[in-house]
């Protein structure tokens, strides 16, 4: 009898071990857009203008090391994952130089990363710029390790001079051989050391853009552009052609029209290896100027190829990326009733369509809550703007803080804001309307972003 009971108790046991693997195996494959991750350490993924390179079975992430202080460069950073969805921190792989064009206040953008296979070595490309956007290089630099340090060149050079150009991609094509892609439909063909360019390609392509990205499937290649504006979303459109150079033919957009690429902006198509197949995966970010450290998210779809149409029929809040298919952000939540949510003011904020909206500089929301996580819903629009999520312990003590973007050009409801993983307990959510608005301007002086500074709050839930 005793033996019976023992069998049966391990056997549960290892039942609901095998339940609660399966559960993190699942939430492990689900891709969530449209906000700020966390890598090991508990910090923002903070990796824009992105690519993604596979080697030795993982999955290294290259990205913009934002400041939320200013758009000057101060680094390039390299994460690391087995599944897309957990990353591993690994370095800012190329800081700020002591002088030079990714000198102090300079900008360096838009960073590429390819490994060489004449040489083994891994080469790095990126748009190196003053504030101004006045004085463009595309530079590069090389590592013998992906994650390693890398060492900056210099410009890279075609022709013995420096390639002074903005927005810059890359690709390698099924042969090894490797290509800068830079706006306006400029295309330079690698030497084989991934270290100059030795033939322009393509002197100009009418009707592009910026931010070129490409890729090739069943013998088609694929140029991904972005219209010129600015830190604004648009819709992104794209070219079809036979070979590299060409005929290119302009298809149109990939995403429907007036949802401005899901609000994003192009930077990277990876191809994601399912099975026999390979599913061009799309990389976007929404960039959230001037506060891009912490508030800029980004937006990775897969898009359906049907025979030379390229398309991202409808926008996914969350997806499987072992299924390829959406999955309900809010599943396995909680809804924290209306009626527990405390306004420090409560005239201050107003209620329309069940949901909670404020302009006023101060005004907070205070829910208190028990969980693990804690997930906001909410409305971006025209007129959004910064909201500052705090989180406190039962003792008061701050365990998070950081910026939430509510500014879209188009209208969109959604997941705004899932918490790290915290320690299964209770805690006290705080959402603060910051009143800053985000706004740039052109070279030429034209404004663009928000016309307010509105928090917009439909539902908080907890895992």
């Amino acid at each position: 009898m005793k033996l019976f009971k023992y069998i049966f108790l391990l056997t549960i046991m290892i039942c609901l071990m095998a339940c609660e693997s399966t559960s993190v195996k699942n939430t492990s494959s689900i891709i969530r857009n449209g906000i700020p991750w966390f890598d090991d350490r508990g910090n923002i993924v903070n990796a824009h203008g992105a690519c993604i390179v596979k080697e030795g079975g993982r999955y290294y992430l290259f990205g913009e090391w934002k400041s939320n202080d200013s758009n000057a460069f101060s680094g390039f950073s390299c994460y690391s994952s087995e599944n897309l969805v957990n990353w591993k921190f690994e370095n800012v792989v190329l800081p700020m130089q002591k002088d030079g064009i990714l000198g102090s206040n300079r900008v360096g953008e838009r960073v590429k990363v390819m490994k060489c296979p004449s040489t083994g070595e891994f080469v790095m490309y990126m748009h190196a710029d003053n504030m101004g956007y006045k004085d463009p290089h595309v530079g590069y630099a090389t590592c013998k390790t992906i994650a390693g340090d890398y060492e900056f060149k210099g410009p890279l050079l075609y022709g013995g001079k420096p390639i002074r150009r903005w927005d810059m991609g890359i690709f390698k094509d099924s042969d090894g051989t490797g290509y800068l892609l830079v706006h306006h439909g400029i295309i330079y063909r690698l030497s084989d050391d991934y270290c100059s360019a030795e033939v322009k390609v393509l002197n100009k392509l009418p009707n592009s853009g910026e931010s070129p990205a490409m890729f090739k499937k069943d013998g088609i290649y694929y140029m991904l552009y972005s219209g010129l504006t600015s830190w604004e979303k648009n819709d992104n459109f794209y070219f079809t052609a036979p070979s590299i150079k060409g005929p290119w033919t302009r298809q149109g957009f990939f995403a429907p029209k007036g949802t401005l690429t899901y609000n994003s902006q192009t930077t990277f198509v990876f191809p994601l290896i399912k099975g026999n197949d390979t599913i061009p995966m799309f990389m976007g970010d929404r960039w959230s100027y001037p506060h891009q450290a912490s508030a800029a998210t980004y937006v990775w779809m897969p898009m359906q190829v049907d025979e030379e149409k390229l398309s991202i029929p409808e926008y996914w809040d969350a997806w499987d990326v072992n299924t390829i298919l959406k999955v309900d952000p809010m599943d396995g939540t909680e809804k924290i009733a209306h009626t527990k949510f405390k306004f420090d003011n409560g005239s201050e904020w107003e209620k329309q369509n069940s949901q909670f909206a404020s302009n006023q500089k101060g005004s907070r929301m205070i829910v208190p809550f028990k969980g693990r996580k804690v997930v906001i819903t909410g409305e971006t629009n025209p007129r959004g703007g910064y909201a500052r999520i705090r989180i406190l312990n039962k003792k008061k003590k701050e365990v998070y803080n950081s910026l939430v973007d509510f500014y879209s050009k188009t209208v969109d409801q959604g997941v705004r804001f899932i918490s790290p993983e915290l320690e299964n307990d209770s805690y006290t959510l705080i959402i603060e309307v910051t009143g800053i608005i985000p706004e740039w301007f052109k070279k030429n002086g034209d404004r663009f972003g928000s016309s307010d500074c509105y928090v917009t709050v439909e539902n908080v839930a907890v895992f």
